[in-house]
């Protein structure tokens, strides 16, 4: 299997989603090589990562996140080195970029994938259906085969190594360049995002009035950890949408996720229930979290987050 891994970055620093599915690639076997876009500080990274070989594109064009011009960049690589099988993590760009691979080359797309094996020598991918209730098995008729892998599905993992680094010619097709960026803004924010965090305390209904997130940002800020949100607080304009976790929001897997007023519906359990341990807190004894937590406190919220954030800072010194 000849695999290409498209390696997003940001600031100059590949993103760990994609590290996980290079990380993932590396671990199928075969010849595994990222591409990156920008002046490459991140490539030299890439080998302890299972990377054997790096392609750097830089170029003007490629310095905005538009899809087009790394879609020309994609497709010429593909034809031109043979490669079998790209694969993406998910995030708005990889899906415009995997989306428009797809269709330049007339080749198969299977996106939200969770995990990847090879099985007689096919390459078989694991997609969740039915609000996550069960996994459905996907597959490609032909190659290349193109994957856009849910966010958070895998942990980067290093395995050391290095790997060459070669700059690629850039040739950008000239209706790409008609879409131009006029100003990329970005949200002022304190702490690790969501998607990046190894810890998350989230917060749901059960707050009571948005003044309440201040017990979740307080647990949060002790733990070195991010803030998350429900759909309903999201929608009910209690917090930024950039934090909402769920089918709707974004898929998240950090070490610890501590849930307090979210009874943990099926919608929400999608986006976090690949957290390696879960904790929830709910003065409602029947709520569904407590069907798939890890660990459980039934009580008031508004006095046992504040206690546990005095304990933490405590431990903490």
């Amino acid at each position: 299997m000849k695999t290409l891994v498209y390696v997003e970055t940001y600031d100059g620093e590949p993103q760990r989603g994609s590290l996980g599915v290079l990380s993932k690639a590396a671990r199928l076997g075969g010849d595994v090589t990222a591409l990156v876009f920008g002046a490459g500080e991140a490539a030299v990274t890439l080998g302890r990562y299972g990377a054997k070989r790096v392609l750097v594109a830089d170029d003007p064009a490629l310095v905005a996140p538009l899809p087009q011009p790394r879609v020309d960049v994609l497709a010429r690589l593909v034809a031109e080195r043979g490669f079998d099988t790209v694969l993406c993590a998910s995030s708005v760009l990889a899906s415009d970029v995997a989306a428009g691979l797809a269709a330049r080359l007339g080749a198969g797309l299977n996106w939200d994938l969770t995990d990847l094996e090879l099985r007689d020598g096919q390459l078989v991918g694991k997609r969740p259906a039915l609000g996550d209730s069960v996994i459905a098995d996907v597959g490609w008729k032909e190659t290349p085969r193109l994957a856009l892998m849910r966010s958070g599905a895998f942990e980067p993992l290093e395995t050391g190594g290095e790997a060459d680094v070669e700059r690629v010619a850039v040739e950008i097709d000239e209706w790409s360049l008609r879409a131009v960026m006029l100003e990329q803004a970005h949200e002022e924010s304190e702490g690790p995002s969501i998607e990046e965090a190894d810890v998350i305390v989230a917060g749901g209904r059960g707050l009571g009035k948005p003044e309440n997130f201040a017990v979740v940002e307080e647990l949060a800020k002790a733990l070195g950890g991010a803030v998350a949100a429900t759909r309903a607080v999201v929608d009910a304009g209690w917090y930024p949408y950039s934090t909402q976790v769920g089918q709707t929001g974004k898929v998240v897997a950090p070490k610890l996720y501590i849930a307090c007023g979210i009874s943990g519906a099926i919608q929400h359990k999608v986006g976090m229930q690949g957290s390696s341990t879960i904790v929830a807190v709910n003065k409602d004894p029947n709520a569904p979290i407590f069907e798939y937590c890890d660990f459980g406190v039934v009580g008031d919220l508004h006095e046992i987050v504040p206690k546990l954030t005095e304990l933490v800072r405590q431990r903490r010194g």
